[in-house]
């Protein structure tokens, strides 16, 4: 099976990627979502461990960024290193255009 979403060249799709990641995470960390699905979330999970990780874009950005480093690299080496460049390049864009937490 090749990894990849077709003939685009790698730089593409982890640039998509990092875009991805980091709306996902900040929909989940900042906003209320469609229907208030993700403010019912953060209730359910309030007074947990979870609650404090569902507020921060920068965790979610790590554990969110697992599941396209695993779809994309084709060994664990490569996934490794894009898991981190992916969540280190969704934490950069909430730095320069998120507000501070």
């Amino acid at each position: 099976m090749v990894a990849g979403f077709g003939p685009e060249p790698p730089w593409f799709e982890a640039v998509l990627s990092v875009l991805a990641v980091w709306r996902l995470a900040r929909l989940v960390a900042r906003e209320r979502g469609p229907f208030d699905l993700v403010s019912r979330l953060h209730v359910a999970a309030a007074e947990t461990p979870l609650s404090l990780g569902l507020a921060c874009v920068h965790c979610l950005a790590i554990w969110l960024a697992a599941v396209p480093a695993a779809l994309l690299a084709p060994g664990w080496a490569a996934g490794l290193l894009l898991w981190l460049a992916v969540a280190g390049g969704a934490s950069v864009i909430e730095l320069a255009l998120g507000e501070a937490s």
